[in-house]
C-alpha cells in the first residue's frame, strides 16, 4: 500500500511547480491530483518496503552461500590438481 502522506506530498510538489497563471487553481488541482496519483500508483506492480527488505536479506544470504561454494570449489580444484601432479 502506498503511503497517503507520500501521495499528498507529491500532489503538493506537482501543484507547487505550476506556472504562476495556474496558481489560482492550485488547491483544486492538488485535490484532483491525489486520486489520480493514487490510482496510477496503485496500478504499478510495487512491493512494500518490508517485502523489499526481506528479499534483500534473502539475496544477501544467497550471495554469502554462493561465495562459500565458490571458495569450496576452488579448494577442491586445487586439491585435484595437486593429486594429479
Amino acid at each position: 500500500m502506498i503511503d497517503p502522506k507520500m501521495i499528498d506530498d507529491l500532489a503538493r510538489r506537482l501543484s507547487g511547480s505550476l506556472p504562476e497563471g495556474l496558481r489560482s487553481l492550485r488547491t483544486e488541482l492538488e485535490q484532483n491530483m491525489r486520486p489520480v496519483l493514487q490510482s496510477a500508483l496503485g496500478k504499478l506492480d510495487l512491493v512494500t518496503r518490508e517485502e523489499f527488505d526481506v528479499q534483500s536479506e534473502v539475496l544477501a544470504r544467497a550471495r554469502l552461500q554462493l561465495d562459500q561454494l565458490e571458495q569450496t570449489v576452488a579448494e577442491l580444484r586445487t586439491r585435484l590438481e595437486n593429486q594429479s601432479n
